[in-house]
Formats: structure tokens, C-alpha cells, sequence
């Protein structure tokens, strides 16, 4: 084959591979490991039972206490009743503290409901013990004696009362044995609990305790399993991101020690997590145990320990973090309480120098018209700005050599029995034509990271949740719910998942048809196989966040106007007769 179609088809080969990479690479490298994950869960679940067969949760700190449910679950109404319990209303957060152990084991989030529909219940986070998904955060005590858990009595509360923002809950509790312990149970106005713990030592001789807290989960419910984020057991100790699966857990349990940080589990929009003083040097642990077929996940720390005199006391201060990953709470937490990069909490993904500036970008355009769709069509309009003088000289580039192509097929034509001889022709005329064959693939390579970020964005933050645009799409960060197959909803018949191709997918394939036929390619052959992907593209699209689609449409139409003043601005005008 001849140099100049090696070299065709070598930038054919490139701008193919790019574009495939937005898409198939998503396909290629996270959604196969998730289906390997899966199967590999299965195999390992009786080798995890064996391993933890007798084992007692949380070695170390000696949490024995804490153990899985009862395989016959309560119904989330009855494990509720089992004990008198204080109310806790929020402008965030709805449910209730038991005095009965003082779990903090109910909690319900006031602004978010479990689907777009505003008549939906509200997401239910927390759940007490004995139910089918056991969900709580436990504050106490390690040492020797009578020690307040489970199944203590606390006294001082009253179950007609509320916990709310400045109305704290007192309790006590005499252990009978010289030992009296007081608890402060405090809450904020979204989503950060304060329990801070006091004991007396009056007995007559010193007492050795260590605090700790624990956040406990059982037979997490299924997630929607992810593999370009993270969901599962997450803290930040000493400085450091520690991302663990469940699967990592059940394989062997993880120690740190750290000063300050936290620790706890992650959905993709919600978090609760133990959190220390910022100061406090803690031993912390995520750790397995599984008993009658029920698996329990369990993220703690212990404090340091402290010797009490007789007639000394002591006191510590735990926090917990259980609410929405909303970015600007997590940083305000940040800032006024001291908690070491609790907004990381949010996965930001391998582009995250871009992912964070266009959440922030795009929440700034919210304030301002309303609507996260509309914000979308600007920010695009924004970044295409941004980029203009690189995508410019890509498509300016392509331009040329579209012109340069009798030039190049004389050059061949004359020197067609010495290939050595063109391709040194070739690349003096590319020279002095001020042309570079591989830039006209910069488009393409400037869209990677920008799409890639802007689904981070769509997938993880979830002011993007249930955001509407207008018409049919209710929530920008699911995929559009709409298809071609049965008319738009026009014909009562459900498609089955596959042909679920909604309106916006089918609108980017043909705005992508459209730009890629006005694209310039030095070869007909490679204008019809690039023609030919917004087929592909447009399949793919359909499983992604609505607001991905919207985004890639508009891009297009950009790009297809953006294409045609170009072409009209360098093509020379005909000279008057």
C-alpha cells in the first residue's frame, strides 16, 4: 500500500479509537469487572462463612456485643416499638434515638425521596437492629466491668420528646457498681450528630476505659454496583482515601491508626460515617463476621485510653456523619467542624481536577436560570469557548487537507514507483502548507476528559438527582425514559431493556451524523466509515444519564455551526469576471 493511504488510514485508525474510547471504553474496562465481581462474590460468600465461622466481631476492641440479626427480620414498625424511643426532627433528617441502648439506628432524609415522584417516601437511611437490613451507629465504652451496651436503660429522656437542632438529649446511667456514665446527644440543622460521653469513677480504686464509636451494617442492600464509582466502606486516615469493597472486607480485615479522619460506609449519594476529634489519635478497623447466613460489615474506632482516679471523670466527644453527600455541606464541614476531607467522600473519579471545577461551574449556572438542563446547554457553550482556538486549528487543519487532496493525489500519480521518493514530497508539501495530518484529531481528544468528567458529574453529585429538564425527562441523571420502539409512548407496548432508545440518544446520533458527513476527510472511504459511528455512539448513549445525551447534542449542533463558518471563512471567494 502506498505511503499516503498508510497515512490515511493510520489518522482514520486514531480518530476512531478516540471516539470509541468515550464510549466502548466504559463498556470495556468497568462494566466487565462488574460482572466478573459478581460471579466472583458468589464463590467467595461460603469461603468468607467458613473463615468467620465462630469468630466474634471486632477483635482488638473487644466489641463482642455487636452480632448479626436474627434470620427472621422484624418489620422496620415493629423493631421500632420494641422499646420507648425520643423523637428526632430536623429541617434534614426525620426519626428517632432509642433509650434502650441509645443506638443511633432510625433516620429518615427529609429532602430526598426514593423516586422522582414528590408524592414518593422519603429515603430511609438507618434502621435498628432486627430488621432485614440492620443500619447504626453505636457510641460507648472498652474496659473491664459492667459497661454500658445494648441493652441498657438509659435514663433521663423523655420518649414524648424531641432531639432538634439546639434541644440536646441527656441521659444517665448508674451501673450499680461505682460507675456513672452521662451521654449528650446533639444534632444539627442537616445532618452531623455530636454524642459526647462523661463517666465518674466512684468507686475506690482507678478504672481503665477507652472510648469508641461504630458504625454497623448489616446485609447491605443490594447497590446499583457501579464500577466507575464507589460504594461500600470508605474513610480517611491519617490524610489518606482508604476505598474498600465489601469482598475486601469479607477477606480480611483492615486496621489503621490515625489522628482524626473518619470512618463508615458510602452509597453513591449517601454517607454516615464515625468521625473523631480532629486531634484524637484513634485505632480504626473495618471488619467481618457472618453468622446463620447473614453478613455484618462494621467500621469503628477505639480512642486512646484513660486511667480514672477515684472520684475523677472523664469525658469524650464523638461525632457522626449520616446524610446526603451534598458538596457544599460536606466542605462547610470541612471548614467549621475540622473534618479532614469529608468532600472526598464524593468519588470524583480519575479526572477530578476537572470534575470538581465543572460541578461547581454547573451548580453556579443553576443559581442563576434554575434548571440544570439549561445550565448544561450553557456550560457547554462555556467550555466550547474555552477550547475554541484548539478545536479550531484541529478542524482548520482537517479543512486543509480535505484542499489538499488533488494535490497529494498528483504527487502520487507522478511518483508512483518510488514510495521513498512521495513520501518525502508528501511531507515537504505539509511543510510548507503549515499543516500537521494528526491535529485534526484534536477534537476528538479534547471531547475524552471533558466527557468523562461531566459523567462523573451526571452519575455522583447528587444535586443532580431527580433534577429536571423540561418535557419528558424528570431526572437529568438517569437515562432518558423514552423510545423510538414503541413511538415515544405513542403505542402501549413496553420494549424490553435493549430497545429502550429514548429521544435525546437518537437526537445526538443524528446531530453526530450530521457533523461527522460535514467533517473533512482527505478520503472518501473514511468519511463513509466515520458517517457510519453515531449508529453505534447512539446505542451505547442510551444507558447514560439524559444530561450526557443533552450535553453531546448540543455539542454537535455547536460544532456542526461552529464547521460551517469556518468552512465559509476559508473558502476564497470567486473573483468578479
Amino acid at each position: 500500500m502506498s505511503a499516503p493511504r498508510n497515512s490515511e488510514q493510520r489518522n482514520l485508525i486514531i480518530a476512531v479509537v478516540l471516539s470509541l474510547l468515550i464510549f466502548a471504553g466504559f463498556q470495556i474496562f468497568f462494566e466487565a469487572p462488574k460482572q466478573q465481581r459478581q460471579r466472583e462474590q458468589q464463590a467467595q460468600q461460603q469461603l468468607a462463612v467458613e473463615q468467620a465461622a465462630g469468630q466474634k466481631q471486632v477483635q482488638g476492641a473487644q466489641l463482642t456485643d455487636v452480632k448479626p440479626a436474627p434470620t427472621t427480620a422484624k418489620s422496620r414498625d415493629e423493631a421500632l416499638r420494641a422499646a420507648p424511643r425520643v423523637k428526632v426532627q430536623t429541617p434534614a433528617l426525620h426519626g428517632s434515638v432509642s433509650l434502650v441502648g441509645n443506638r443511633i439506628d432510625d433516620l429518615r432524609l427529609a429532602k430526598y425521596r426514593e423516586q422522582v415522584d414528590p408524592n414518593s417516601p422519603d429515603v430511609t437511611l438507618l434502621s435498628p437492629g432486627g430488621t432485614e437490613h440492620p443500619y447504626y451507629a453505636e457510641f460507648g465504652w472498652i474496659g473491664e466491668g459492667k459497661l454500658p451496651d445494648v441493652t441498657t436503660e438509659w435514663k433521663g429522656g423523655d420518649a414524648n420528646g424531641t432531639l432538634e437542632p439546639g434541644k440536646p438529649l441527656v441521659l444517665s446511667w448508674d451501673n450499680g457498681e461505682g460507675l456513672v456514665f452521662e451521654r449528650k446527644v446533639e444534632v444539627d440543622q442537616d445532618y452531623l450528630f455530636t454524642v459526647t460521653q462523661r463517666v465518674t469513677n466512684k468507686t475506690d480504686k482507678p478504672v481503665s476505659l477507652t472510648p469508641f464509636a461504630l458504625v454497623s451494617r448489616q446485609n447491605p442492600a443490594s447497590t446499583q454496583a457501579y464500577t466507575v464509582l464507589h460504594e461500600g466502606p470508605l474513610g480517611i486516615l491519617d490524610s489518606k482515601l482508604e476505598e474498600k469493597s465489601y469482598d475486601d472486607i469479607k477477606k480480611k480485615g483492615v486496621e489503621h491508626s490515625s489522628t482524626g479522619g473518619w470512618i463508615g460506609f458510602t452509597d453513591k449519594y449517601w454517607l454516615v460515617v464515625a468521625v473523631p476529634p480532629s486531634d484524637a489519635k484513634v485505632s480504626a478497623r473495618f471488619s467481618y463476621a457472618s453468622e446463620a447466613g447473614r453478613d455484618l460489615y462494621q467500621a469503628d474506632y477505639a480512642g486512646q485510653k484513660v486511667t480514672l482516679a477515684p472520684g475523677e471523670s472523664a469525658s469524650s466527644a464523638e461525632r457522626l456523619f449520616a446524610g446526603a453527600k451534598e458538596v457544599r455541606t460536606l466542605t462547610r464541614y470541612e471548614d467549621e467542624q475540622k473534618i479532614d476531607r469529608l468532600s472526598d467522600s464524593v468519588d470524583w473519579g480519575w479526572f477530578f481536577f476537572l470534575t470538581k471545577p465543572f460541578f461547581y461551574g454547573l451548580e453556579t449556572l443553576f443559581k442563576l436560570v434554575g434548571n440544570f438542563g439549561v445550565a448544561i446547554l450553557i456550560f457547554t457553550v462555556i467550555v466550547r469557548l474555552f477550547v475554541f482556538p484548539v478545536a479550531n486549528a484541529g478542524f482548520r487543519s482537517a479543512n486543509k487537507m480535505k484542499d489538499l487532496q488533488p494535490k497529494l493525489t498528483a504527487l502520487k500519480e507522478r511518483h508512483k514507483d518510488d514510495p521513498t521518493k512521495f513520501q518525502q514530497e508528501m511531507m515537504a508539501l505539509y511543510k510548507r502548507e503549515k499543516i500537521n495530518p494528526a491535529s485534526g484529531c484534536l477534537p476528538i481528544l479534547i471531547q475524552i476528559p471533558i466527557f468523562f468528567a461531566l459523567y462523573k458529574v451526571l452519575l455522583v453529585t447528587i444535586e443532580m438527582r431527580h433534577a429536571p429538564f423540561f418535557g419528558w425527562i424528570h431526572d437529568l441523571s438517569a437515562p432518558d425514559p423514552t423510545t423510538i420502539f414503541n413511538l415515544f409512548g405513542l403505542i402501549p407496548w413496553a420494549p424490553p431493556a435493549f430497545l429502550l432508545l429514548g429521544a435525546w440518544p437518537l437526537l445526538m446520533g443524528v446531530t453526530q451524523y450530521f457533523q461527522m458527513k460535514q467533517t473533512p476527510m482527505p478520503d472518501p472511504t473514511q468519511q463513509r466509515i466515520m458517517q457510519f459511528m453515531p449508529l453505534i455512539f447512539m446505542f451505547m448513549m442510551k444507558d447514560y444519564p439524559a444530561g450526557l445525551a443533552i450535553y453531546w447534542t448540543w455539542t454537535n449542533i455547536l460544532s456542526i455551526a461552529q464547521q460551517k463558518y469556518l468552512r465559509r471563512a476559508t473558502t476564497p471567494k470567486k473573483q468578479p469576471a
